[in-house]
């Protein structure tokens, strides 16, 4: 029995000294062998200081730089490492109070005693000069270098959008963004972030007591470089974007062009607009809070992608184009116009004076009412009085075949998708069955519940100019290196309308400017094709709206141009749209007259 016990002995005296064993080892690898608790170790004298990287630059079609980076500085605080020091003279150096100097040490304490986090952001390089020199003297502060985005021209803010921080949603959602963290916001800066945020790299510094830096950790072992982002190249023409918004001075509305071989979008305006160097640095809030509570002009508001307008008369051109597919009308159809077209309820849709009959290329010309009122009439009516509803889903089914009704997929955010009503809205509004031709006639020209955006507008005649086709718009034709553009996006989408019809429309649109609607819009030596519309407005005065492309044969930009309440098609929009036209085939504009009128009009009623 005793030598049973005296074994039990040496087991547990052998399992004590294993355990010590292990624990000498443990510790002897976590003290001297293992490097990451040598780093946790000294936690408490080192700094890790994010490296952010330079966000890719933007350029415009011809190289001009449109974006770039300047350095800033965020004023970083660890709450617990802040000793007694000089408040005043620190506030001065930042030219904050001391009121705020309080309030914002007292929200990095709320977010961490022990964490760094922003206390003051994007400090310029001239105060950070005298910051410099006089660090040492304040406990707990250290400077993170920045970079803040710069803009080479006043113009194309909605375009090219803006950064702000990162919100806690999209922290959340992101394992890469932290706080205090820059994120596009809107533009081209929102929908290519992956592209221009580069990579962040981290270094780690050893700061002594006095709070100044004494170099490397273990000489930059444990340091990541950052990458910085990759450069994008755009489809904008600068100039022709410069020359459309000074056009669109002290006006409402919009400008986009497109190159209808490729869809590069040339110029994206929205007026009234803003200096996009406005929402950069420290004035940011400031000035975002003034342009967010204009709400008479709205200048953050992109009229080009979310403004939606009855298209006007300038959807006569596509049920032009469906009565030819439908076989309801030829080249040579002709219709008279008494001045109207009666409803048979006493109401009558107007129309102006002109000479009559007219065939397809002169209701065009001449933007006869009545002419596309019995076309639209007779769409709906090829199957008989009663198959309205199965002849309006083909009429509608075309429609949406030119882009419109749907968001197109342009590379911008924010896009909306207007109107193409569909057949059981107006079973649900009318009754099913209870509603014909002549009840939704205000959609033969362009009125009624059909709602188009301005970019659709553009694309739209982008199908016209090109006989029956689209690529998908886009503003950025390169990333990384110039004409780089993924091929898929070259893609074309062909309406349902077949090519052979196309040319008695464009045909009918050349005539708009030789001698019809839009003379105002002629051009010397540029075959222009166009279309003048009138948009009721149940708010006000009429928009006008103007949709063209130019030259008739192997168009290079169609263009649609909305000025809010400023009347007939003719009277803004068009003889703007011609300026925008010859600024970018010619290089230049010439008609000075005619340029200053349009700049100096003044269209928004105080």
């Amino acid at each position: 029995m005793e030598k049973l016990y005296l074994n039990r002995k040496f087991i547990i005296l052998g399992l004590f000294l294993f355990t010590g064993i292990i624990f000498i080892i443990r510790l002897f690898y976590i003290q001297v062998m293992a490097e990451n608790y040598i780093l946790s170790a000294n936690n408490n004298v080192l700094r890790y200081i994010t490296q952010y990287p330079a966000r890719g630059l933007i350029y415009d079609r011809n190289g001009k730089l449109l974006v770039y980076n300047e350095a800033a500085y965020d004023m970083m605080v660890i709450p617990r490492e802040v000793k007694a020091m000089d408040t005043s003279e620190f506030c001065r150096l930042l030219g904050i109070t001391v009121n705020h100097f309080r309030e914002r040490l007292t929200q990095a304490r709320r977010y961490s005693s022990y964490k760094p986090s922003v206390f003051e952001s994007q400090i310029n390089r001239e105060n950070f000069g005298a910051l410099q020199e006089k660090m040492f003297m304040f406990h707990g502060f250290f400077v993170q270098p920045r970079t803040l985005r710069s803009y080479s021209y006043p113009a194309a803010a909605h375009m090219l959008g803006y950064i702000g921080e990162a919100s806690p949603s999209i922290i959340a959602q992101s394992p890469y963004y932290k706080a205090s963290d820059y994120i596009g916001i809107s533009g081209i800066e929102k929908s290519y972030e992956t592209e221009l945020r580069g990579r962040k790299g981290m270094k780690i510094r050893v700061v002594d007591v006095h709070n100044r830096d004494m170099g490397s950790f273990q000489e930059g072992h444990y340091d990541t470089i950052s990458l910085p982002g990759r450069d994008l190249w755009s489809s904008i023409d600068v100039d022709l974007q410069i020359l459309g918004e000074e056009l669109m001075r002290n006006k409402k509305g919009s400008i986009v062009a497109i190159e209808p071989s490729s869809g590069e979008v040339l110029c994206l305006v929205s007026s009234p607009s803003y200096d996009p160097n406005l929402l950069v640095g420290r004035i940011r809030n400031h000035n975002f809070s003034l342009l967010s509570a204009d709400s008479i002009n709205i200048p953050l508001f992109n009229r080009a992608l979310m403004a939606t307008y009855p298209p006007g008369s300038t959807f006569k051109t596509v049920n032009a184009l469906v009565g030819l597919q439908e076989g309801v009308i030829t080249a040579s159809t002709r219709f008279g116009c008494p001045g109207g077209f009666a409803l048979g309820n006493g109401h009558v849709v107007g129309c102006h004076d002109h000479a009559g009959p007219l065939d397809l290329e002169e209701s065009i010309q001449h933007s006869c009412n009545t002419y596309y009122c019995r076309v639209f009439k007779s769409i709906l009516e090829k199957d008989g009085f009663y198959a309205t509803d199965k002849d309006f889903n083909i009429w509608r089914n075309h429609i949406l075949s030119f882009g419109l009704g749907k968001r197109i997929g342009l590379d911008l955010p924010s896009e909306l998708s207007g109107n193409i009503p569909s057949s059981a809205y107006y079973d649900k509004y009318y009754g099913k069955n209870r509603w014909r031709s002549l009840t939704v006639i205000s959609l033969a020209i362009g009125q009624g519940e059909v709602l188009v955006t301005p970019v659709q507008l553009a694309n739209m005649t982008t199908v016209i100019a090109n006989r029956g086709y689209y690529i998908i718009p886009h503003v950025i034709k390169g990333v990384g290196q110039p004409d780089s553009v993924n091929r898929t996006l070259m893609e074309k989408h062909f309406c349902t309308v077949d090519p052979g019809y196309f040319d008695v429309v464009v045909d009918g649109m050349e005539k708009v400017v030789l001698a019809g609607t839009a003379t105002n819009a002629r051009l010397d030596s540029i075959s222009i094709c166009a279309k003048t519309g009138t948009a009721q407005n149940p708010h006000g005065d009429n928009h006008s709206i103007f949709i063209a492309f130019a030259p008739k044969d192997n168009p290079k930009i169609a263009i649609s141009v909305i000025v809010e309440n400023a009347g007939w098609g003719a009277s803004w929009a068009a003889p703007i749209a011609s300026l925008m036209i010859e600024q970018y085939l010619k290089g230049e504009v010439k008609r000075s007259e005619l340029k200053e009128r349009m700049m100096n009009g003044n269209l928004i009623k105080p």
